[in-house]
């Protein structure tokens, strides 16, 4: 699959998520196979980039190519001026939010609420891709609620401004992350575009990334809150398409051993990244959906949660993902 003059080395891509794409997350993903991974969302509004939070957010140091930015914002001139800015910092594909349902987004008229006002993203997609000369893609949802699902009309705005790739929600705003993702939409969206099409909602397991690339004939698919405590995701995902596609011979499952290698090596990027304070702070997030792995899960997690600091954290980590990989040779 190609994006602008990317070949990427995967269809299946993870989701930008506020709090959870951070550069320790998007370079543990890429390693496990993940075809892209965007940064965290970030504000249009370039007087408040001045924060740390925006300064980590904007840090891609050490990333594979392509390194995707993603923009939020409601201002055709503000996010084309934000997309040249992230252009010099180094971002090579720049990614517009058009799909996140939080509250403190859409009451600023950015993410999905951009969906009620189709001549806007018009004025938008004009505007960033005429200011740049990367390619830019856009997420969306299917639509404001159900009774507007317009993804169709989107798609069909964006086909005619020279939108590189297009990745679309299974859901309405309305429906934020409740019941099920629909996937006739996204298939009624690929029938109108020959770019690259990704599929996102629900997509937990391997077969079902088959099974949504299968219904909606979309290029790829998008995995978010699947990758919460599994990053893995990506791996085995890849394995079960290559084998569907190819019939190659799937690479051997990870270990307990391997994963929580995985796990110990997440946390100390982290710690790397954030430092102490916030380390610790941002570790408990990733620790609490990898204690769901283990036995017991509520009290280990209180342990975790409850470390002071980071060589705390790390050793009270090591020692119960120790016992879970004993455990299991012991049964062997």
């Amino acid at each position: 699959m190609r994006i602008g003059p990317y070949v990427l080395p995967s269809p299946v891509v993870l989701a930008p998520m506020a709090g959870v794409t951070d550069r320790p997350f998007r370079l543990l993903c890429r390693a496990l196979g993940a075809g892209l991974a965007a940064s965290e969302m970030i504000t249009s509004d370039m007087r408040l980039w001045h924060t740390s939070k925006s300064r980590q957010r904007m840090d891609h140091e050490g990333e594979p190519e392509p390194r995707v930015v993603q923009l939020a914002g409601a201002d055709p001139a503000g996010l084309a001026a934000a997309a040249r800015a992230n252009v010099a910092l180094g971002a090579q594909i720049i990614d517009l939010n058009m799909g996140c349902p939080a509250k403190k987004v859409c009451g600023r008229l950015c993410g999905s609420a951009l969906l009620r006002d189709e001549a806007l993203v018009a004025r938008i997609l004009h505007a960033v891709v005429s200011a740049v000369d990367v390619p830019v893609t856009l997420k969306i949802r299917t639509g404001w609620d159900r009774e507007h699902t317009n993804g169709v009309e989107i798609a069909r705005i964006e086909k005619s401004c020279g939108i590189a790739a297009l990745a679309v929600h299974g859901r309405t705003r309305a429906d934020f992350y409740a019941g099920s993702a629909e996937y006739d939409t996204i298939r009624a969206i690929k029938s109108q575009l020959r770019i690259p099409v990704f599929a996102n909602g629900d997509i937990a397991a391997p077969q079902k990334a088959r099974e949504v690339l299968d219904l909606t004939g979309a290029d790829g698919v998008m995995i978010g809150r699947a990758s919460h405590g599994a990053p893995w995701i990506f791996r085995a995902v890849n394995a079960h398409l290559n084998f569907h596609l190819n019939q190659r011979n799937a690479p051997p499952p990870l270990q307990r051993a391997d994963l929580r290698d995985i796990i110990l090596a997440h946390l100390d990027s982290l710690y790397s990244f954030y430092g102490e304070e916030s380390g610790v702070r941002i570790a408990r997030k990733h620790l609490g959906w990898y204690c769901e792995l283990l036995d017991g899960p509520a009290q280990i997690r209180g342990e975790l949660m409850g470390a002071a600091n980071t060589a705390v954290q790390f050793a009270q980590a090591l020692k119960h993902f120790e016992h879970w990989v004993g455990a299991a040779a012991a049964a062997a």
